[in-house]
């Protein structure tokens, strides 16, 4: 299927090796290698339990998702289950707001992309490789589904063997002493300095949402479904491997990390990616960790353009987004909405001349409140869509949400929670107020434009039909 001469329907042109890869590269992004630091320090050594509980409600999450996506495989995917389970509005706000997400993630990638450009060019100015990267990247998702794909499968390839490399080198040094004239590290700076929570239970706490922020982005296995070959078997396999894979990559790498170096340490004398392959004589260990970061920024880019484009062809589907974003080019891409949603964010190559950094840390927090929201419609989709099946149909389900429904009011839970914290918080108290704000503004213009008044009408109509 080549061609797609109507403009229609999306292609299905995403194999398993890229799902697999995606949904890993997903989770995997500048945060780890760069931001962990700061985590490290509000919470010690006591971080990995944060990450590993974190990672277990995404577990949760995930299966609640694809419990639906695999019942019934969708461009838009968590959107339109919020659509039909909880309500034309609810679909609504979900999707303009996850739209927002990822516009506003995109924005700190390609100025980060500039930040890291200039370790080889520093005489160039950032907004010059801020506007490439975006050029590029929006290239990339116009050609095919398949080409994003075929990218972000390399750019997740070169996170993951480094992450990989890294771990076993680390490990090398706790037990074998390599890189360290054959002297074991150990891993009493684990608890050597403070304790395992140097900060008490209130680090973790206090920490959690740059945890979550970390996990941003695995629910796009969801919004790839509607481009997915054999969507039964690919996205189930995917996520079941996320919450293991995590484990091995977030808690694996922090785990060493905080062994061979005091955690109190860690982020003054540069990446901790960066020392521990110094340690061991890797000339040039700065330029490689530099070039992986770059990708990981590139490859968060490339998905953020990748869903927020989905996010307006499934809104323009429902009329809820201008009717032209729902066509696609004969490659099987919606092209208008790519160049729309890569046109807004030529707003973070402005960014770059005005924004100062602490502005940025703020608006990771306002994307980490829009995920949130994200994650707690899935639950409540999740929630609706078992309530409405009969116990024969329940019991046909091919993929299940475990421990349900503890699983998913756990979940819901532990995400208010983290909006709690955030809200104590006064460096992310932004994001409980923007947040609000703007799904507040979604509400008002959805019942100003008289949206409901047609959702209403047409739900009558579908009613009088069947």
């Amino acid at each position: 299927m080549s061609k797609n001469p109507q403009g229609k329907d999306l292609h299905r042109g995403l194999e398993e090796r890229h799902i697999n890869l995606m949904s890993l590269g997903a989770a995997i992004g500048v945060g780890l290698f760069l931001g962990s630091a700061t985590a490290i320090k509000m919470a010690g050594p006591g971080i990995i339990l944060g990450y590993g509980f974190s990672g277990l409600i995404m577990f949760f999450i995930m299966r609640a998702l694809g419990e639906m996506a695999i019942q019934k495989p969708v461009a838009g995917s968590f959107s339109k289950y919020a659509r039909d389970y909880l309500g034309p509005l609810a679909g609504y706000i979900t999707g303009w707001n996850y739209w927002f997400l990822w516009v506003v993630t995109c924005m700190a990638e390609i100025t980060a992309v500039g930040v890291y450009m200039k370790y080889w060019f520093p005489g160039t100015p950032g907004w010059i490789w801020a506007l490439a990267a975006l050029v590029i990247m929006a290239t990339v998702n116009f050609l095919a589904v398949k080409a994003y794909g075929e990218l972000e499968f390399w750019f997740a390839l070169i996170k993951i063997v480094t992450i990989c490399l890294m771990i076993v080198v680390g490990l090398g040094m706790i037990f074998f002493g390599i890189g360290n004239g054959g002297i074991a590290t150990g891993i009493n700076n684990l608890w050597n300095h403070g304790g395992f929570f140097p900060h008490g239970f209130k680090g973790i706490l206090m920490s959690l949402q740059m945890v979550m922020f970390a996990y941003l982005g695995i629910e796009m296995i969801g919004v790839t479904a509607g481009e997915v070959k054999n969507p039964e078997k690919t996205i189930a396999r995917a996520i079941d491997s996320v919450f293991w894979r995590i484990l091995i990559f977030y808690v694996g790498a922090l785990f060493v990390i905080m062994s061979i170096y005091p955690w109190q340490e860690i982020g003054t004398k540069g990446s901790p990616f960066v020392l521990t392959f110094e340690q061991i004589g890797i000339k040039g260990a700065a330029g490689i960790i530099n070039f992986v970061v770059l990708t990981a920024a590139l490859s968060s880019c490339n998905s953020g353009i990748f869903s927020t484009a989905r996010m307006l062809f499934d809104l323009a589907k429902h009329g809820e987004a201008p009717e032209k974003f729902g066509k696609v080019t004969r490659t099987g891409v919606p092209g208008l909405a790519i160049i729309a949603s890569a046109a807004v964010l030529l707003i973070g190559v402005v960014l770059n001349y005005v924004v100062p950094a602490k502005v940025f840390t703020m608006v990771t927090s306002i994307a980490t409140f829009s995920a949130i929201w994200t994650w707690g419609v899935i639950l409540l989709s999740q929630l609706r869509h078992r309530k409405d099946m009969k116990s024969n149909e329940v019991q046909q389900l091919k993929y299940k949400l475990p421990l349900y429904p503890l699983s998913s009011y756990l979940s819901l839970a532990f995400l208010v929670f983290v909006v709690v914290i955030m809200a104590i918080n006064p460096d992310q108290r932004i994001a409980v107020i923007v947040g609000p704000i703007f799904i507040l503004a979604l509400t008002g213009y959805y019942y100003f434009k008289g949206f409901h008044k047609r959702n209403s009408s047409s739900s009558k109509s579908k009613n009088q039909a069947s």
